[in-house]
């Protein structure tokens, strides 16, 4: 069954690029993945430092025994607490249904 991960990210202001870049890297090569569905990163209007990430996956386990350990991760992980102001939340969610415009379907 399908997950989505709703992670808020609050960066500090010195450390949006890097943030920017690793995070780049990191959903670059989670894209390749066999149980990848999607992801989006959304920036906050109003605060330059704040974002959201919606990614979903095709299981949860996979996820925690699998994508969390690949090593394009590393890096990532590792930062985070250089990274953000505060630790990151993240909420679960299963998706219950799915709309996208036309000009959406098949990738584009």
């Amino acid at each position: 069954m399908a997950v989505t991960y709703i992670i808020r990210f609050d960066v500090k202001p010195a450390q949006r690029q890097r943030f920017h870049s690793l995070l780049n890297g990191v959903l670059d090569a989670m894209r390749h993945e066999p149980m990848f569905h999607e992801a989006v990163l959304h920036a906050h209007p109003e605060l330059p430092d704040v974002f959201l990430l919606y990614e979903t996956w095709e299981d949860h386990e996979d996820v925690l025994n699998v994508q969390a350990k690949r090593p394009y991760r590393e890096a990532w992980h590792t930062a985070l607490d250089e990274i953000l102001a505060t630790p990151r939340e993240i909420s679960m969610w299963i998706p219950t249904r799915a709309d996208r415009s036309p000009d959406q379907i098949g990738g584009r």
